[in-house]
């Protein structure tokens, strides 16, 4: 064997014992942080182990504090950190990560279980651990009650105080540590680039689920728990307590200021309610701050210690987002397609690179300074190193405004945009079968986009093993065809696309024939005039993100251990003595709030500015997009006529007037291992979700881009809007399909004529062709009939 070769493979299985260690590691601390919850309600962890680890734990410099640090908020504190050690090493090794990513032992346990019910679409291995979950809350409530309603008879009661009224007041409490336990829980989905999901494989949007399903049951257990007290208090003539906010102990009214922003917060984020006034939603989302102020008022620093490690990681990531939110990011050129959506092309920094499908929150600030919206990214981080790309539809009112401002006469020569991310998954997990499905609905189509380039880019490595491709797309009028142009980038490296095997097939519901478009709606091109005070988008904390992100968790956090423990020692250990009777619970709370902020916003603020520094010298070294003119090489409106096309429209089919047999198709598909990935309406979701799930065929895996209707975010890869148009895919159902065309029916001249854009996103030698005005291929479709 070479000598290199042997060498190589030996510090291949290096890495990959290394990171197998770490893995076990990882493993061993969550699952001790777990047995710990399961423990906490029981006698052994009450009169044992807590007595034990305050007694040990309780010195002058940190206080009550010292024993739930140690065991609820270190162990995830420790994860994070090495979980960013890990992202980082697995990032760097990407054959480990791709070959880690291939691991198909789990593809039972994803298969769809439940389709229609209350929590959508969910997966075996998902209601396992949901029942798991369901039934640590079922265990710790039972345990809390028995050992409470044990101690409470006739002997134990306060005179004039009647026995059901003293277990409602023992079951009041109980339901709010309960709740603490969900709450634990409730801010890890929505920490968009913490280490902790990508972890367990998850992103941020994938995980936004699991954030309502915890928000329901922790808002039902804490509204739970203050109806207990406030009928306690009316019973026994005590409602004067509603206003009392004692120094020592439990301060009932902020408890019930949070509870009033809790509550607030949860009837503004049922789904009915959140689609008609989702602005209304948005805005009253944000008072998550206070219900934490509040929260951590009532209950005090050491209670709130149990829920700290994922508000801690939340206000890093949050940090982290408002410090990238203030740049504003270098937009270079705007589309305006014909089917009334708009892409958005940004200068981006070579060294930032993302997977497919990833997503970016942008901001326009002479829209709304203050909503932010998610889109997904249709540009390809190796295929256009240095553009991303993002394609918006006019749906909401936030997005018609973007359209009118784009598509008016009168030309803009600068738009000021801000822009968060990107976020994605850390593999492309989904490229690992044998056939790739791709299923999508109206704009559904976007993050199929970003998925195509990068394996039109995986081609170009002949030992890259590559899936069949079958793309269904449904659109709702005959200029969406337009979206398809989008496939392949008319900028970047020549394609070569002869390695591909693909077949697009789309189906458009309203036209029964191709029509014509109205002068004012060809598509135009918008290019911007640079700005020196824009910046290419680039990752909040350069190459190495995930070892800043690691560094700012653990700095910070030792910086609010010792400003905790300067005051402790030397402001409230003379006053209190640790007997934690004297100081106020109250202040104590809010000085430890205040130094969570400061020493969060110190750590992160330094590493961005560093990296600022650091990107600054790096940019007198590259030369960014800048200002091109219709001239340059990346021209959007070239022209079609000429590009060879014959064999690239007998795989591609337009079915007009149909509507696509789902079932049919997916059950039809060849290969040992067929991926299928569905973005659109519900009714689409749960056709193909029901089919992969039906048992018809185990070869279908459903993958799901997660994306789904009824998250706390507008839908990421359309517009600003809450739910997708069931005008997008007809009328929103499967009932009374028409029938599919036979293929004699659609004449190849015809087919020839329809795509002319679609034929130019697979031409190798498209970005050779001479620069010109570009015809688009809908004005050629009004002179051809169907037949």
């Amino acid at each position: 064997m070479d000598p290199g070769v042997k060498g190589f493979a030996a510090s291949d299985v290096k890495k990959r014992y290394m990171l197998t260690v770490m893995e076990l590691l990882l493993g061993v601390v969550f699952l001790g942080w777990l047995f710990m919850w399961v423990m906490m309600p029981t006698k052994t962890y009450k009169q044992t182990w807590r007595v034990k680890l305050r007694a040990d734990t309780n010195s002058t410099y940190i206080g009550p504090l010292g024993a739930n640090l140690l065991t609820f908020t270190f162990p995830i504190l420790f994860i994070a950190v090495l979980g960013c050690v890990y992202l980082h090493l697995r990032r760097k090794f990407d054959h480990y990560t791709e070959s880690n990513s291939k691991a198909g032992h789990l593809d039972l346990c994803r298969r769809p279980v439940l389709i229609k019910g209350p929590l959508g679409i969910v997966s075996g291995l998902e209601l396992a651990f949901f029942s798991m979950f369901i039934a640590l809350l079922i265990w710790a409530i039972s345990s809390f009650l028995y050992i409470s309603f044990s101690s409470i008879n006739s002997k134990t009661v306060k005179d004039g105080e009647h026995l059901w009224a003293a277990r409602l007041h023992a079951a009041g409490l109980r339901l709010g540590l309960v709740g603490n336990i969900v709450c634990a829980f409730l801010f890890f989905p929505v920490a968009r680039g913490s280490s902790i999901l990508p972890l367990v494989g998850l992103t941020s949007e994938a995980s936004i689920k699991y954030h309502i399903w915890l928000g329901h049951i922790v808002m039902a257990l804490f509204t739970a728990h203050g109806l207990c007290y406030i009928i306690f208090w009316a019973s026994t003539n005590q409602i004067s307590q509603m206003l009392a906010w004692d120094k020592i102990g439990q301060a009932n009214v902020p408890g019930e200021l949070a509870l009033i922003c809790g509550l607030l917060m949860w009837v503004t984020s049922i789904p009915r309610f959140r689609r008609k006034m989702f602005e209304l939603f948005y805005y009253t989302h944000h008072l998550y701050f206070l219900f934490l102020f509040f929260f951590v008022l009532h209950v005090g620093i050491a209670f709130f210690c149990y829920i700290l490690p994922g508000v801690y990681l939340f206000l890093v990531d949050r940090c982290l987002r408002f410090l990238q939110s203030r740049c504003k990011v270098r937009l270079v050129s705007a589309r305006v397609l014909p089917c009334e959506a708009v892409e958005l092309n940004f200068s981006k920094n070579p060294g930032l690179t993302f997977t497919s499908p990833s997503m970016v929150f942008i901001n326009v600030p002479s829209i709304s300074s203050l909503q932010w919206h998610p889109f997904t990214v249709t540009s390809n981080s190796n295929m256009e190193p240095e553009k991303l790309s993002v394609v918006i539809k006019k749906e909401g009112s936030w997005s018609q405004k973007l359209y009118q401002v784009l598509s008016s006469p009168s030309s803009i020569d600068r738009l000021e945009v801000s822009l968060e991310g990107p976020y994605g998954p850390t593999s492309t997990h989904i490229l690992r079968h044998d056939t790739l499905v791709m299923v999508s609905g109206g704009s559904g189509i976007t993050p199929f986009i970003s998925i195509f380039r990068e394996l039109i880019y995986r081609s170009t490595s002949p030992s890259s093993p590559l899936p069949r491709i079958l793309l269904i797309t449904v659109f709702k009028n005959s200029s969406d065809l337009t979206m398809l142009d989008l496939l392949l980038p008319l900028s970047g490296t020549p394609s070569d696309i002869s390695r591909l095997q693909f077949q697009l097939e789309a189906f458009i519901t309203r036209d029964q024939e191709p029509t014509t478009l109205h002068p004012q709606n060809l598509l135009r091109t918008i290019w911007f005039k640079p700005n020196p005070t824009d910046a290419p988008v680039s990752a909040v904390l350069g190459p190495n993100s995930w070892l800043w992100l690691g560094a700012i968790i653990s700095t910070s956090f030792v910086g609010f251990l010792l400003l905790l423990g300067i005051l402790t020692r030397y402001y409230i250990y003379p006053i209190d003595h640790n007997t934690n009777m004297i100081f106020p619970y109250s202040g104590r709370s809010a000085f430890s709030i205040l130094f969570v902020c400061v020493c969060i916003a110190a750590t992160a603020s330094t590493a961005v500015m560093w990296n600022k520094k650091e990107k600054a010298m790096e940019a007198k070294k590259i030369e960014h997009v800048e200002g091109q003119s219709p001239t340059s090489p990346y021209n959007a409106d070239r022209e079609l006529e000429s590009l060879p096309h014959q064999s690239l429209v007998q795989a591609t089919k337009v079915h007009f007037g149909a509507r696509p047999n789902l079932q049919k198709m997916l059950l039809e598909c060849d290969g040992s291992s067929v991926g299928v990935v569905v973005c659109g309406p519900r009714g689409m979701r749960h056709e193909v979700a029901a089919v992969c799930s039906s048992g018809l065929a185990n070869h279908l895996h459903f993958e799901s881009i997660s994306f789904e209707k009824g998250e706390y975010l507008p839908i990421s890869f359309m517009s600003d809007k809450v739910t997708i148009p069931a005008a997008a895919y007809g009328d929103g159902s499967f009932k009374d399909r028409r029938p599919l065309p036979k293929r004699g029916q659609i004449k190849s001249q015809m087919v020839a004529n329809a795509l002319h854009s679609i034929v130019s996103v697979f031409s190798r030698a498209t970005l050779q062709q001479p620069q010109s005005n570009r015809k688009p291929y809908l004005r050629e479709m009004g002179n051809t009939r169907h037949r």
